[in-house]
């Protein structure tokens, strides 16, 4: 068996030209574009990298970008005080402070601060939980890009068996609720859980979010699983830098029906999801029917 590639940059695309349509109807029938304003602390190089890719998409699908960077040294009360200004804003319909933030700052206040209409990260408190309760909500990017993928190559979800590897805010538990949400049978993991090569080898659906490159063996892969690799660890080898997943690739896509490569798997769902949201959160704000992406 030779696992089908799961091409994230194809199903991006594809998201993106629906938004796209999406965000043309709304300026038709609002007036003004849909709004992301992204919030970066400090001149990480990576981050601003991020940042500029964020502006750069949001443009290109017909939206408005707003990006405020900020000195290192800001103080917590004026990056709170932006964070409201954001929320009052009527013209920006998504906001997101870029993380990590510098270490004198509490992440999780900013966060907190965040109206949750505008939470397009999907990390508020509030979208956490309504994510748990089955309600409307934003919900974090890279799971809800990581479960369009699996739809898009699966259909319908319902009664598969299914683990997910790393219980972080932002891809772990919430991937959990939304394959729960799918009917799904869902095992939380991490790298402290016993027996993980056995529970790998009964599911369906792995989801691999926690961080160590290659952890995921192939043998571990039960044959004709759907593997999604969100990890991206850099690693030295034979005197080059190479990205690597939580899976080992080459050996589990002799065992799997479908896999993500990295990079070009879930990496690209990624900041498209973020305009997805930004996208969602516009309509519902203005009380319009959300669109179908």
């Amino acid at each position: 068996m030779t696992a089908q590639i799961i091409d994230g940059k194809a199903h991006a695309a594809g998201l993106g030209t629906r938004i796209a349509a999406a965000a043309e109807t709304f300026g038709t029938q609002t007036g003004r574009k849909p709004g992301l304003a992204v919030v970066l602390v400090g001149t990480d190089p990576a981050s601003e990298i991020y940042v500029r890719s964020k502006g750069r998409m949001a443009r290109k699908l017909g939206m408005e970008s707003f990006e405020h960077v900020l000195p290192e040294d800001t103080a917590q009360e004026d990056l709170l005080d932006l964070v409201d200004r954001l929320n009052a804003d009527g013209t920006v319909d998504g906001i997101l402070v870029q993380l990590p933030l510098p270490g004198h700052l509490d992440s999780l206040a900013v966060i907190e601060a965040i109206d949750p209409a505008k939470d397009v990260d999907g990390l508020h408190p509030a979208s956490a939980g309504a994510l748990v309760s089955g309600l409307p909500g934003l919900v974090s990017c890279t799971p809800l890009g990581c479960l369009m993928l699996l739809k898009e190559t699966l259909g319908n979800l319902s009664g598969l068996d299914a683990i997910v590897i790393g219980r972080s805010i932002l891809v772990g538990k919430p991937m959990a609720q939304l394959l729960l949400g799918e009917s799904c049978t869902v095992t939380m993991a991490h790298s402290r859980t016993r027996d993980l090569a056995e529970k790998v080898g009964r599911a369906d659906i792995v989801v691999a979010a926690v961080g160590q490159a290659e952890m995921v063996k192939g043998e571990w892969i039960k044959p004709g699983a759907t593997v999604i690799d969100v990890g991206t660890s850099r690693v030295m080898r034979d005197g080059q830098t190479l990205l690597k997943g939580d899976v080992d690739f080459e050996g589990a896509s002799t065992r799997a029906r479908a896999i993500t490569p990295v990079p070009g798997g879930v990496g690209p769902m990624t900041i498209m999801t973020l305009m997805h949201n930004t996208a969602l959160a516009a309509f519902r704000r203005a009380g319009l029917p959300a669109p179908e992406l």
